[in-house]
């Protein structure tokens, strides 16, 4: 894990709530998911009121859409609802989230660009920081042109993920 992402997972386990954003190219596929894999493991802990999580898109493609419905089927046999709206990502958010996390390069870079200051710019960091190396993956893959190999391979790294994330903040893991 890069020292910066490292810094900010720090600075944000001293706060609550920790507020997360998590985003993707459309938030129709693996920033809602995020967002409902992390939604269900801080709920299943009962630790609900520390956090704020939320998803957004670089793109303004599908701006109030509800997720993909590939996505939330497959989501839903995982037990989790994925009822969040499609936004993209405005420059408040920069000011409202204490960490921002992309699902691979192009989102990284889309953030950086829009970040509005260089402090705004130092919430980002990428969700493959998060994964195990045992994934063989270092970003979370876009399962829309994918079957459902896709989106399984993309809620099994976010649910990887999304628990690291919560055991580095809550204090339950090393980083």
């Amino acid at each position: 894990m890069r020292p910066s992402s490292i810094k900010l997972l720090n600075s944000a386990a001293g706060k609550r709530p920790v507020k997360v954003l998590f985003v993707c190219l459309g938030n129709i596929c693996r920033s809602p998911a995020a967002e409902g894999v992390l939604r269900t493991i801080v709920e299943e802990n009962g630790t609900e009121a520390g956090w704020k999580i939320d998803s957004a898109g670089t793109g303004n493609y599908h701006i109030g859409d509800l997720p993909d419905q590939r996505m939330r089927v497959h989501a839903r046999r995982r037990g989790l609802e994925l009822t969040h709206r499609c936004r993209q990502v405005v420059s408040s958010d920069f000011d409202d989230f204490d960490i921002i996390i992309g699902m691979d390069s192009q989102n990284i870079a889309n953030l950086r660009y829009a970040a509005p200051t260089p402090e705004a710019e130092a919430k980002i960091m990428p969700m493959g920081e998060l994964l195990p190396e045992s994934s063989g993956y270092d970003y979370v893959p876009d399962p829309y042109y994918e079957g459902s190999e896709g989106f399984e391979l993309v809620l099994d790294l976010l649910q990887e993920g999304c628990q690291r994330l919560y055991d580095i903040i809550e204090g339950h893991s090393n980083l």
